[in-house]
């Protein structure tokens, strides 16, 4: 598939100019949004008067390197591929060892629709970077972030800045970055939850999609900045490393399931094996079994469903019974190992009608099949 290159376009009056569809010459369509040059070729990018002299200048300024803050979100770190903006605090984090993930590689073409999307899957870490203050606008910090990628080697597949509050499909727009949002959703709450949200204040937006490839794999950055209100400004910069999948490298922690518990009120035990297509726990499951009877040993008040899932392969009325059976397994297991006693717990299956991420993909199957323990 030939990846259709964006490059940065900025307000011309009240309108945007070709990046966001709209026709520049009589040859430009609806249908077939009109594209601008790309910043390696020979023809500049579009840009208005108001921004032109800071785009020139920005070359002879180097590129602003921020430090981790004391005010950072426990257990988290700035990836290595790029550093934050200055005076930026880490707010909100997740890490996840293998997803599918959704790549956008155009503007909005039809109701909550991107025309064009770049199906990965890989190491997948969401880093959201929030400023307080006015001494910085959202689109300083755009503009550094991609200089910074630029610099580093990235290949800029679109970007777009818009200075103002607006609702538009482009790259970069607000309307575009729901969709994105739509199309990778972060799970809890957070800090992060403000780029869902607006205030009367709100201000512009922008986005970059970029990508280097590397010899262990293709790494994405996709990087999305609002003026959330006239003293704060947020920036959600996902990174994926493509990658084959490496199971059974995550096994549950009591201490974390806990805090999924006081949060969501269930929590998957991750690290249990079966034997294929069988209820049958592996030996290998022990250390995800001691940390859920661990769990289990704080919250002695507490009783707990303990729910199987599986993907969609196979009929229904197959899938209901293996995921029964599986949390079966389970429930004997805590029973007869540590000692917990049967009425806190019971055994449900549910099979495939629970997904947490698609089904399309390996590693979103690989997700899908679960055992939970949901609070009663």
């Amino acid at each position: 598939m030939r990846l259709k290159t964006y490059s940065l376009a900025l307000l011309c009056g009240a309108s945007l100019l070709t990046a966001c569809g709209q026709e520049t010459s009589s040859s430009a369509t609806e249908e077939e949004p009109a594209t601008v040059e790309t910043i390696d070729s020979p023809a500049p990018p579009a840009v208005n008067a108001a921004t032109e002299t800071s785009m020139e200048a920005a070359p002879a300024e180097p590129i602003a390197v921020g430090k981790p803050s004391p005010l950072d979100k426990e257990g988290c770190e700035d990836h290595p591929a790029l550093s934050r903006y200055p005076e930026t605090v880490l707010a909100w984090c997740s890490k996840e060892n293998y997803l599918p993930f959704k790549i956008p590689l155009g503007p909005i073409t039809g109701y909550r629709t991107i025309g064009e999307w770049e199906d990965t899957a890989g190491r997948i870490t969401r880093n959201f970077y929030a400023y307080e203050g006015e001494d910085r606008t959202h689109s300083e910090i755009y503009l550094n972030y991609s200089k910074a990628l630029k610099a580093a080697g990235f290949e800029i597949i679109g970007e777009g800045l818009f200075p103002t509050h607006n609702n538009k499909g482009a790259i970069g727009g607000r309307s575009w970055q729901e969709v994105y949002y739509r199309a990778n959703p972060w799970k809890g709450p957070g800090a992060i939850g403000t780029l869902a949200s607006g205030t009367s204040s709100s201000g512009g937006s922008a986005a970059i999609i970029a990508r280097k490839k590397r010899v262990d794999g293709t790494l994405w950055v996709v990087g999305m900045i609002e003026q959330h209100s006239s003293k704060y400004v947020g920036a959600l910069f996902d990174f994926v490393e493509t990658k084959k999948a490496e199971t059974g490298l995550v096994v549950a922690n009591a201490e974390a399931m806990g805090k999924d518990i006081a949060e969501y009120g269930r929590t998957v035990i991750n690290g249990l094996m079966f034997d294929h297509d069988k209820a049958t726990l592996k030996a290998e499951s022990k250390p995800a079994l001691d940390e859920a009877a661990k769990l289990l040993k704080t919250m002695e008040g507490k009783s707990f469903y303990v729910v199987g899932h599986t993907d969609s392969a196979g009929s229904y009325e197959y899938n209901t019974k293996l995921s029964s059976g599986r949390a079966a397994s389970v429930r004997q297991a805590l029973l007869d190992n540590y000692g917990v006693k049967p009425g806190r717990l019971q055994a449900i299956g549910v099979g495939p009608v629970s997904p947490v991420f698609t089904n399309g993909s390996d590693g979103g199957k690989e997700k899908n099949r679960r055992v939970e323990l949901v609070e009663k």
